[in-house]
């Protein structure tokens, strides 16, 4: 872990952005230090059926979005973490894997809603058959802990290793890892942007492709409930290890050592001193 902690500084400084990245990992200890939801509602399909879920509560006082915890894990340099128990968002536990399947109501809450219900719909997909069908394509391996960890890649113990690791970046940033990414892969469908919660592009996807056998970065932050979590024009970037591994090992002979790259730099350092100002704070 400390050969890619250390080759991470030398990608941040070809990319010139100053925040490292954030790893994903699962434990069965809570961490000590970090921000993470009130214990809540426990989702799950039988207690779904059941009826036993008290929605008023869940989108109530112990209702938390992740990205709000990983927003403050970002800025403190400490970590964020869920659990089933205390998750904060049906889609939060369902994305990091705590819990399976999906229940049916996040079918209906980020697609029509229900009828005669305060559930009146995100409306981010059409029907519930097509919430369905990106819910099931998308569904995580299932959590080896009882925490879904998000922590500075640089606070990593030795013996301690990320499944993910996640950029925050503006486009110019992220255009020079997209670059490296498809030269790692050797391939010009290495990153894709499919459909998802942010924290879904953190967590599921990327571990998804790892599953399928497929090399694939993951560009989220599309997610209209999580933009207030990212500054202005920031989007995500997130890769698994084994992949990240190879984009390190083949930086220093990608196009962010040569003279193109050189010029799309001079573009970020004139506009950082701006786009700081605008984004010291979430909306």
């Amino acid at each position: 872990m400390e050969t890619v902690q250390k080759k991470t500084l030398r990608l941040l400084e070809l990319l010139e952005h100053e925040e490292g990245p954030m790893g994903v990992y699962y434990s069965d200890a809570k961490p000590e230090d970090g921000f993470g939801p009130k214990p809540g509602e426990l989702f799950s399909r039988e207690r779904e059926a059941a009826g036993e879920i008290d929605w008023g509560r869940a989108f109530g006082d112990t209702f938390a979005c992740v990205m709000g915890k990983v927003w403050l894990a970002r800025n403190k340099r400490k970590a964020a973490w869920i659990s089933h128990e205390a998750c904060g968002c049906m889609g939060g536990g369902y994305y990091t894997g705590l819990y399976a399947p999906y229940m049916e109501t996040i079918a209906h809450y980020v697609s029509t809603g229900i009828p005669g219900t305060p559930f009146d719909g995100e409306h981010y997909l059409p029907s519930p058959q097509t919430m369905r069908a990106f819910l099931e394509d998308c569904a995580p391996p299932p959590a080896t802990g009882k925490y879904c960890v998000f922590k500075p890649l640089e606070a990593f113990a030795p013996g301690e290793e990320p499944l993910v690791i996640v950029f925050f970046a503006r486009p110019e940033v992220i255009n020079g890892l997209h670059s490296l990414t498809c030269y790692a892969a050797g391939s010009h469908l290495a990153v894709v942007s499919p459909f998802s919660a942010a924290c879904g592009s953190m967590v599921a996807w990327p571990l998804v492709y790892q599953q399928r056998g497929e090399e694939r970065a993951v560009l989220g932050g599309f997610d209209l409930s999580a933009r207030k979590f990212l500054k202005t024009d920031e989007m995500l970037f997130s890769i698994p290890l084994p992949f990240y591994r190879k984009m390190l090992d083949v930086m220093e002979a990608s196009a962010l050592t040569r003279h193109t790259w050189q010029g799309v730099l001079k573009k970020v350092r004139k506009s950082n001193q701006t786009w700081a100002r605008d984004a010291r704070q979430p909306a």
